[in-house]
């Protein structure tokens, strides 16, 4: 099986309306990269954006493919700088960083799009 660099076995592919404004988002509220964009004329076909080790894609949402939401698990350095990273970009928090009895950090937010992300900072190296 061949897997492009900077992917993983299950990818999250989202479809969103304003997919520029989706990718801003990953980048300036999630810490993301942008890795690639393709256009089918002024539209979003694909965009690839690296968020620490993995690779999510984004399309803008058609009639075909509608606009969706989806919750992702994020694991990050800090939960609470990027708690506070994701608001300043436009997150609404839906759950207070907290200690978790499966031993990571966690707090929620939704993104201007919907979409819910756990930002999870693990506490301990090893199995929960």
């Amino acid at each position: 099986m061949r897997i492009p660099p900077g992917f993983n076995t299950v990818t999250p592919y989202f479809f969103v309306d304003d997919a520029a404004g989706f990718i801003a988002f990953l980048v300036a509220g999630l810490g993301g990269e942008e890795v690639c964009r393709h256009l089918n004329g002024n539209r979003i076909a694909n965009a690839q954006v690296r968020l620490g080790d993995s690779t999510i894609m984004a399309s803008e949402a058609s009639a075909e493919f509608p606009a969706m939401a989806a919750s992702c698990y994020l694991y990050v350095e800090n939960a609470d700088e990027a708690m506070a990273r994701a608001l300043q970009a436009g997150g609404v928090k839906i759950m207070d960083v907290a200690d978790m009895p499966y031993h990571d950090r966690q707090g929620g937010i939704r993104d201007p799009f919907g979409n819910l992300w756990w930002l999870s900072e693990r506490l301990i190296d090893g199995p929960y």
